[in-house]
């Protein structure tokens, strides 16, 4: 009889332990929920927004002007210079570039015989790579939106240290998340799982 009783007291002193432990790591999980959202609350709205602006950059000329197409260019490849195309961008005053440097990126897009010229100050223009003509003169938005999704918009050391750990910080709260929602099916296998022993010993 006596023999029978002490596994058991050890038992029960391993499963209050663990369940000790449990509690205590259900409890810094839903802290961290509760110190974490509060922290997260406007760098992560401002990064959902312009990230859902982002999702529409392809379907919403507001944010980004629509590419054109060259017929003309289609039909093969061309033999303008690069020094041609820069005269014919510098040449467009809503730019404001003086010097081939002062361009943000140039993008070419030789499936639509189209050369993107993207300027600091956000306009952007398209133009035909065989005739230079200007197929599309518009500011591009998404560059902003962008940036503002990232932080760099308004500071460097913001994009760093609010930005970067606010986005540390959402990880944690996905994480954790995820335990909380399974956490109740893993006590209940558990309950099921010492019955089951209890059973067994008996």
């Amino acid at each position: 009889m006596g023999s029978g009783r002490r596994p058991a007291v050890r038992l029960d002193a391993s499963v209050g332990s663990a369940t000790m432990a449990a509690m205590t790591l259900n409890k810094l999980i839903r802290d961290i929920h509760h110190w974490g959202s509060p922290i997260l609350m406007l760098p992560l709205g401002v990064m959902i927004i312009a990230g859902l602006f982002l999702m529409l950059k392809k379907d919403v000329d507001w944010i980004q002007p629509p590419t054109q197409r060259s017929e003309i260019a289609a039909a093969g490849a061309p033999d303008t210079s690069l020094a041609a195309l820069y005269d014919a961008a510098a040449a467009i005053p809503e730019l404001e570039v003086t010097a081939w440097d002062q361009f943000d990126r140039i993008d070419v897009r030789s499936d639509r015989g189209v050369v993107k010229f993207i300027a600091p100050n956000r306009w952007e223009a398209q133009i035909d790579l065989v005739t230079l003509e200007v197929l599309s003169l518009e500011y591009r938005r998404s560059d902003l939106i962008e940036q503002i999704h990232d932080g760099s918009f308004f500071a460097d050391w913001v994009k760093t240290y609010i930005f970067l750990p606010a986005g540390v910080i959402l990880l944690f709260l996905w994480l954790t998340g995820i335990w909380m929602f399974f956490e109740p099916y893993v006590k209940r296998a558990q309950r099921r799982k010492r019955r089951a022993e209890r059973a067994a010993a008996e």
